[in-house]
């Protein structure tokens, strides 16, 4: 566990929600590794709470799929695997082809020039090597193309979902070499929405997240990552 690890108190959050935020977010940036153990009471002094609000957020984080209760160890941060990671993408493939469509009919021309310099934005921060700011790029371009879908419970959705992906968009991140070829990605989804092409919209997007897939695939088996055992 890392020694940054430390809750932000806000005061307009009740504390158990702001341990379990800052759970939430260590594990999806890699500070709570997967297969590291949760011990209550050890984070509840790194944390400088009770263990009553740590008890409750690993409850709350076993119930998103982040957190996994093994016989005899107890919690411990899910593994990234093959399985978890095919279930988030299967859905995000089909919420982002209606996403598309529905932004190749709504989208307008104000909207359009965002695609410009969000594409800007997004090499600047691959110049800067920067992998949480270059994840945050990405979702900042998928976020122009949720708005103009002007569909809230779409919106919601995909929002939720979000959360679940960042742990498997920085994966993807990690790899050097799928960098640019997101510019590119990026760069056809927007063209194929500007020319209000639906088709070429929804091939783009899937390509896009398909593309994503394998290459965390081929991370997971590379680290040695396991379907847990039943």
């Amino acid at each position: 566990m890392q020694d940054q690890l430390k809750a932000v108190v806000e005061e307009y959050l009740p504390l158990r929600d702001v341990v379990f935020q800052t759970l939430r977010q260590a594990i999806l940036k890699g500070e709570l590794e997967p297969g590291e153990r949760l011990m209550e009471i050890q984070l509840a002094e790194r944390l400088g709470v009770s263990r009553t609000p740590v008890r409750e957020a690993i409850r709350k984080l076993e119930l998103e799929g982040l957190v996994v209760m093994v016989p005899r160890k107890g919690a411990e941060v899910a593994s990234i695997t093959e399985k978890n990671m095919r279930d988030v993408l299967e859905v995000r493939k089909a919420l982002e082809e209606l996403a598309v469509t529905l932004a190749c009919q709504r989208m307008d021309e104000s909207q359009f020039s965002q695609f410009d310099k969000q594409n800007h934005n997004f090499e600047d921060a691959l110049k800067m090597g920067n992998l949480t700011e270059i994840a945050k790029q990405d979702i900042d371009f998928h976020e122009i193309i949720y708005m103009a879908a002007e569909n809230e419970r779409l919106q919601q959705m995909l929002n939720n979902l979000r959360e679940q992906m960042y742990r498997y968009r920085l994966e993807y991140m990690k790899e050097e070499q799928q960098r640019e070829k997101l510019v590119q990605e990026h760069q056809e989804i927007a063209k194929a929405i500007q020319t209000r092409d639906i088709e070429r919209a929804k091939s783009a997007i899937r390509l896009h997240i398909d593309n994503q897939k394998l290459t965390i695939s081929q991370r997971v088996k590379m680290e040695g990552s396991t379907e847990p055992k039943k």
